[in-house]
């Protein structure tokens, strides 16, 4: 397969896995929306290709692979997160927790000041990014725990945006803080046995910390809501049955990944 090909089938595959859990988990109170679920896939497809090339991934092989799956994972679920609290117009009466972006549990009505916010969180975001692959050009080779701490930049910003949205109605969970930011570690220290470009490897840590923590909530405990849905009826309860086609697939792509994740480890 050509270098295009693979990344355009890893993009692919990593949009397919990301909107099964937000469909498993989402469907059975707002229905299924084909636009919805085909926008992860789309995007992935479209980012997968571009991260290799400005990476140097090569996904024809599966250390290349498995940091690209990773990498487009992170950036798929980033944009969509970022249109989702600052761009996106929706009622948000439907939600038991906000998903605009939102201030003590109170969303911010403006669309301009979301917008302006929205702009400057993803210019941090970059610049921090910037800063971090500068710092380790030179500063050389990286002690496992340098890897652990790089990795985990990632999972603290996911920690207290999480925080900053759902402790206003469910109060801190001081172990769900620290899940991400521990889960985006250990992540790091195996990928880093893949690649020595800790950009890379943050990325793609953070891609698979939010696969990870969405297989265990979505797939371990089925019938709890999610957090936005807590106490929210099932309003299409034929989908409780339905949404197990996808499950073969999920898991099917998440051995996939496993064993290139090995074989990549085992080349060293």
């Amino acid at each position: 397969m050509s270098t295009l090909g693979a990344g355009l089938l890893i993009g692919l595959l990593s949009g397919v896995h990301a909107a099964s859990w937000g469909m498993y988990k989402d469907a059975p109170h707002e229905g299924f929306e084909r636009k919805k679920f085909l926008r992860s896939v789309i995007l992935g497809g479209a980012i997968a290709p571009i991260a290799a090339q400005l990476m140097g991934l090569d996904p024809t092989t599966p250390s290349g692979a498995v940091l690209l799956f990773g990498v487009a994972y992170v950036v798929e679920r980033l944009i969509a997160e970022v249109y989702k609290t600052f761009l996106r117009e929706s009622d948000q009466s439907k939600y038991a927790i906000p998903m605009q972006l939102a201030v003590l549990g109170r969303p911010i009505e403006s669309r301009a000041v979301r917008v302006l916010l929205g702009a400057a969180y993803s210019v941090a975001l970059l610049g921090l990014m910037i800063l971090v692959h500068r710092y380790l050009k030179q500063a050389g080779p990286v002690s496992p725990v340098m890897v652990a701490l790089v990795g985990s930049i990632g999972g603290w910003v996911s920690a207290f945006g999480g925080a900053w949205k759902d402790a206003p109605f469910e109060g801190f969970q001081p172990l769900k803080f620290l899940r991400s930011p521990l889960l985006a570690a250990g992540w790091a220290l195996l990928l880093a046995q893949l690649s020595t470009d800790m950009v890379v490897v943050a990325l793609a840590a953070i891609g698979y910390t939010i696969a990870t923590t969405e297989s265990y909530k979505t797939f371990l405990f089925p019938s709890r809501a999610r957090g936005k849905f807590a106490g929210k009826p099932v309003e299409f309860p034929e989908i409780l049955r339905k949404r197990n086609r996808v499950v073969p697939v999920y898991l099917g792509i998440w051995v996939a990944v496993l064993l290139m994740l090995a074989e990549g480890v085992r080349r060293g």
